[in-house]
């Protein structure tokens, strides 16, 4: 690995509001190196990833890029200097092709007597898209028909087009399945042979510890400390990350399993989405029942049909209690259930609304008074209490989702449904792109509401995750189920992934 310097930041302030997001934040990131980059939630990370990638200004410091000043005022610029990036959320352009994702802001490449060539740009998309690893993708496929791990793949490939020297990938892998991972491991390896830099934004600590040369932890706004790859370990990226030493499970530590055995929830040969196909099972009082399998095995199907999005082809979804049938979004929430989306930005909040509205919203039967109107104290009472108990961060109940770190988002979802008086959460990838802090704090959640006589049905990629918080677990495969297991001391994963593959 070369000793020279790529990208240098230099006391890096920024600010929003009241909230300092980075403090003098200095860093050095060698060219050929991959460095991780960690932190909880609000710790600054996608702040910095994004002012290096052109997305935003700091306030004050300087990067230095190659030995010369980089100050650069968008994406585009940024690229044409040699630094892409993958964010965490979404990314793609609704409403245009794949190649025309690939390729935007580069049009001018295609343009022959004064007309974009939509032949060529396709094909030098399939050839893009071959580069990382993806074959069988139509070019012009309109992006928004695409799954979500499919569009990640699409902006991948718009970052590597032009082999950038930096590549900045911020919590990518969270919403890919192994096969995409291993696309996202494997460019990672093949810059660091070629001499180029990767700058890798991830909460899987074993992953950091994984694939990089070294991790910068940021805590505050501020750099808590750098370690190299002899000392990358677990607990101690963790005691940097928060300020103290952390140890041990954040899982249930019961395994008795023990739940009502009234049933709240049936599902009767649900069909459903692309893959699930006449899928049966009943979720009891009290219960976590764990989904899980390969990303495509239908599981995320499931939690959208249970919540009326995804429309069932046959079967029914039907509430034990009063035998009615869930068949949109609309009824599942005037009959208490709560739905936590995997595609956060996408399904879960209003990115462009406030924390009181996004949290008031599933509730406005319960704010309504006896002349069915909503005062705006009932609202502002009611986003406080879900703030509190959830413990957000945030200047006030007014401020705009979009300005909130991930963890926060989740935990402005987590409350929206808890002020609804929710009796069944859905929870879709609850913990996907969260701190090990915020994690603890939605598992210590989940286990609160199940002795409270609530159900939870948790699917997760995460089989530890699946293992350590259901009372039974339900593997699919290709939209089948394929094994239940019961919780158990003795279950791990290597008696699940039989059933995955």
């Amino acid at each position: 690995m070369s000793t020279d310097i790529l990208l240098e930041t230099d006391n890096i302030q920024k600010a929003f509001g009241p909230t300092k997001a980075l403090d003098g934040v200095s860093i050095k990131i060698g060219t050929g190196e991959i460095r991780g980059l960690i932190g909880e939630n609000g710790s600054g990370k996608s702040t910095l990833s994004s002012i290096i990638a052109g997305v935003q200004k700091a306030d004050s410091g300087a990067m230095i890029l190659e030995g010369k000043p980089f100050e650069p005022h968008s994406m585009v610029e940024a690229q044409r200097h040699g630094v892409s990036m993958v964010i965490q959320e979404m990314g793609t352009i609704p409403g245009i092709s794949v190649a025309e994702n690939i390729f935007v802001g580069k049009e001018k490449i295609f343009v022959r007597r004064g007309l974009v060539g939509k032949k060529a740009m396709n094909a030098e998309a399939v050839t893009a898209l071959a580069q990382i690893g993806v074959t069988g993708m139509k070019p012009d496929l309109p992006v928004t028909m695409l799954g979500f791990e499919d569009r990640k793949l699409v902006e991948i490939a718009r970052a590597m087009y032009e082999k950038p020297k930096l590549l900045i990938i911020d919590e990518t892998t969270t919403a890919l399945s192994q096969r995409g991972r291993e696309i996202v491991y494997k460019i990672m390896r093949d810059m660091k042979k070629e001499n180029r830099t990767v700058l890798f934004i991830s909460h899987d600590l074993e992953e950091l510890i994984s694939v990089c040369d070294c991790v910068t932890v940021l805590r505050d706004g501020a750099v808590a400390g750098e370690l190299d790859k002899g000392g990358l370990e677990p607990d101690r990226l963790r005691g940097m990350m928060v300020g103290r030493k952390l140890t041990g499970s954040y899982y249930r530590s019961d395994y008795d399993g023990s739940c009502s055995e009234e049933s709240v929830l049936e599902l009767k040969d649900v069909t459903a989405g692309e893959v699930l196909e006449n899928f049966s099972c009943v979720l009891h009082k009290g219960e976590i029942l764990g989904i899980g399998g390969l990303t495509d095995c239908g599981m995320h199907d499931l939690g959208r049909a249970v919540f009326g999005v995804e429309k069932l082809i046959t079967g029914q979804v039907i509430l034990s209690g009063n035998g009615k049938q869930i068949q949109s979004p609309k009824e599942a929430i005037r009959n208490k259930i709560g739905y936590v989306s995997k595609n956060r930005d996408q399904e879960a909040v209003i990115t462009s609304a406030s924390i009181l509205d996004n949290i008031a919203l599933p509730s406005m039967d319960l704010l309504e008074n006896r002349l069915c109107l909503i005062g705006p104290g009932r609202e502002r009472q009611m986003a406080e209490r879900g703030k509190e108990i959830m413990n957000i961060k945030c200047n006030s109940v007014g401020q705009l989702i979009r300005t909130l770190s991930g963890g926060n988002k989740q935990k402005v979802v987590f409350a929206k449904w808890l002020e609804n008086d929710s009796e069944i959460f859905i929870l879709d990838c609850p913990t996907r792109g969260i701190d090990i802090g915020v994690k603890a704090t939605m598992y210590e959640l989940m286990y609160r509401l199940k002795k409270e006589g609530k159900s939870m049905i948790l699917i997760s990629e995460e089989l530890p995750e699946l293992i350590g918080m259901s009372d039974r677990i339900i593997i699919l495969k290709d939209g089948k189920q394929t094994g239940e297991f019961k919780r158990d001391k003795e279950l791990d994963e290597q008696k699940l992934i039989p059933c995955m593959i």
